[in-house]
């Protein structure tokens, strides 16, 4: 899930917490593919919940700074 699947999902209307649940769980099953090749099994880390929003807020946050700059 990438910065602009994320920002399509928040103008439709869905809420950062519900968007921050589905970037989680993406994310966790990305890493759980990694990890299923022998040479891989000790590659990268699971996230969290506050880490999948903390991911959510910046993202948003960058767009709306963006849209008030071109808006003034």
């Amino acid at each position: 899930m990438g910065n602009e699947e994320i920002l399509n999902l928040w103008k439709k209307g869905i809420s950062k917490t519900v968007i921050a649940k589905e970037y989680q769980r993406a994310y966790n099953q990305r890493i759980k593919a990694i990890r299923s090749e022998l040479v891989n099994r000790h590659w990268g880390n699971f996230i969290s919940y506050r880490e999948a929003l903390a991911v959510v807020e910046k993202v948003i946050y960058k767009e709306v700074i963006k849209n008030d700059k071109n808006n003034k």
